[in-house]
């Protein structure tokens, strides 16, 4: 596939097939992603890989954090404690397409409570990718993270596989890190939802929007 078109065709996918993802195909992603640009070629990325048994662990104990009300204790603030605009309006334009593509009215809390659970399931993917940092690390390392995971989502779209990459996953990071035995040290960046997309599923019928060029940029001469 070509780049520009893994990139303008990319999507956050929340549904996938039952169908297994080769260990040497994942290993053939991250051999490309493994060439995204850090400083001094720092490479602060660390990459748990976990399917079956292990998938399945993760995802129950993450539900059931979530289902007996536990309050995220994330690692790190993904959101500001207090959005404005425009921030607020595109959050809101995300989920309301997200819920209107699935036909799951605004007041129907059990329906969009059993869809937020699928999160922790990662929508049913057979591979889930666990993202770590170093805590010694500053905030350049996280930039450098995120070059990285971008790889590992284009790489993976010239492999015939989709991906969604989710800050949900990173919640309960303690529980993460318990089932996999990683060091406390090792801080959670997200996961991501690998495999092969169920393009047929309502959830990937539709897209959100971007702004324009001109909305972001500023041109100096």
């Amino acid at each position: 596939m070509e780049v520009t078109e893994a990139i303008r065709n990319r999507k956050s996918t929340r549904a996938f097939l039952p169908k297994p993802v080769d260990k040497k195909l994942i290993k053939d992603i991250l051999e490309c992603a493994r060439w995204a640009p850090s400083g001094v070629n720092s490479q602060p990325w660390q990459v748990a890989v976990v399917f079956e048994e292990t998938k399945n662990k993760l995802a129950n104990a993450l539900a059931k954090c979530r289902a007996n009300g536990e309050s995220a204790r994330q690692d790190y603030d993904y959101y500001p404690t207090k959005i404005e605009e425009p921030y607020l309006s595109r959050k809101k334009a995300c989920g309301k397409a997200l819920y209107t593509a699935l036909n799951i009215q605004k007041d129907d809390i059990k329906k969009r409570k059993e869809q937020w659970m699928k999160n922790y399931y990662s929508f049913d993917a057979p591979v889930v990718l666990y993202f770590f940092i170093d805590e010694i690390l500053e905030t350049g390392s996280w930039v450098d993270c995120g070059m990285f995971i971008q790889n590992v989502m284009l790489a993976a779209r010239g492999f015939g596989l989709e991906t969604c990459a989710q800050a949900a996953l990173a919640e309960y990071p303690d529980v993460v890190r318990n089932i996999l035995k990683i060091n406390d040290t090792k801080k959670l960046i997200c996961g991501m939802a690998l495999g092969h997309a169920n393009y047929q599923d309502t959830s990937y019928q539709y897209r959100t929007e971007r702004e324009s060029v001109e909305t972001f940029t500023s041109w100096f001469n």
